[in-house]
């Protein structure tokens, strides 16, 4: 397994418990943000969010450069960035590219009710599958996580 996959997995582990109810989608991208700062911290890697990108910015932008969701410093190893995103954006995915490109570790957390195409290269897709509903004041997202608990014992009297 490279570093690369095994930094994936792990973000992968931290999101896998993740829970959240009748969030809309930029609270839903909040809480995801926030679970990968929490999941880098407790790795004590330094933590950027919001952080420059490689990828400058087109006119009438120039000479300004596009931002990343999160960033982090490691003592050993690649530096790791992370774009979370509930669309299959091809510029968040040519950004990544770019960044990995540049010898960092690029991670796409995606979200979403439905299945995610594979991404090629070298970008790592982390999902995130979410039901969502109509509802008032536009689509709300949960996530429940169940794990199977095998009925208690009875005892006989």
């Amino acid at each position: 397994m490279t570093d690369a996959d095994a930094v994936a997995s792990s973000l992968a582990e931290r999101i896998e418990g993740l829970t959240f109810l009748d969030r809309t989608a930029d609270e839903v991208t909040e809480v995801l943000i926030a679970a990968v700062v929490d999941w880098a911290e407790r790795q004590n890697w330094r933590v950027y969010r919001r952080a420059r990108s490689v990828v400058p910015l087109p006119p009438p932008m120039q000479g300004k450069f596009s931002t990343l969701d999160v960033a982090c410093a490691r003592p050993v190893g690649a530096p790791v960035v992370v774009e979370v995103d509930r669309t299959d954006r091809r510029r968040t995915l040519d950004k990544l590219r770019a960044e990995a490109d540049a010898g960092r570790i690029a991670l796409w957390l995606r979200w979403g009710t439905g299945a995610v195409a594979p991404v090629d290269g070298a970008v790592r897709v982390v999902t995130c599958e979410v039901t969502g509903r109509s509802a008032p004041g536009g689509r709300r997202f949960d996530r429940v996580v169940t794990t199977h608990r095998p009925p208690p014992e009875h005892s006989v009297p």
